[in-house]
């Protein structure tokens, strides 16, 4: 990521002041320059803090507030002061330079939906800025691999709980057996005897009906030989 650490120059009107010596929020900014071209970055945001305390509407105050703050690694305040920047600065080069280290900071953060937007903000404000242009390319890719990333695993927690529901499966398919082989000796004594009382009743028809048959042979022969006898007299 390339970041626009410089800052905005200052356009000053040599005029008559009235009360010489006191210092104006022009002053502030100048020394705060100063101090930020020597990475003196806690000096500098002071001083753009007095500046925009004598003028609080200052966005190049705010820009150059959020600069020293984001070197100082306050991303969350430096965001506040780029935020504010933007909504009263007009010039769109100067817009496009707020823009740009807005993406730079949520690019950082992994906000890259966020950060890409930023980056196309600038670059409608200032189209031939390559810094912000390479920025962009980046983050694009950036997202597609995080979005590549997350789906790779979201299919392999799939696939996990996908095993974990088959290996539940498996395990009361096996309590289910076992029940049911717990179940089936108990079955099996019911069962025969079932077939026993029922094969006991089929042996005593039989027997009975061997007995029947065996007394109608007996009557049939008596009454066989009883009309033999009455010819023979």
């Amino acid at each position: 990521m390339k970041v626009k650490g410089y800052i905005l120059c200052m356009c000053l009107a040599l005029t008559a002041v009235a009360g010489y010596g006191q210092k104006t929020d022009r002053d502030y900014l100048r020394s705060g320059n100063k101090l930020y071209k020597d990475s003196l970055f806690v000096k500098a945001e002071v001083d753009y803090r007095k500046a925009l305390e004598l003028n609080p509407k200052s966005a190049d105050a705010m820009y150059n507030l959020g600069n020293a703050l984001m070197m100082q690694e306050k991303a969350k305040e430096a965001m506040e002061q780029f935020d504010a920047a933007s909504r009263l600065e007009k010039d769109k080069k100067k817009l496009a330079q707020i823009y740009h280290n807005m993406g730079v900071i949520l690019q950082s953060s992994k906000q890259l939906p966020q950060c890409i937007e930023a980056y196309k903000q600038s670059l409608r404000n200032n189209p031939k800025d390559d810094e912000t242009r390479y920025n962009l390319a980046l983050a694009q890719k950036q997202l597609k691999d995080q979005q590549q990333n997350q789906q790779n695993q979201d299919q392999q927690q799939n696939k996990q709980d996908q095993k974990q529901d088959d290996k539940q499966q498996n395990k009361d398919q096996q309590d289910q057996n076992k029940k049911e082989q717990q179940q089936n000796p108990q079955q099996q004594q019911q069962n025969q005897n079932q077939m026993s009382k029922e094969n006991a009743q089929q042996l005593l028809n039989a027997v009975m009906q061997d007995e029947k048959n065996v007394q109608d042979k007996v009557k049939k022969q008596i009454q066989v030989q009883g009309r033999k006898l009455e010819k023979d007299w």
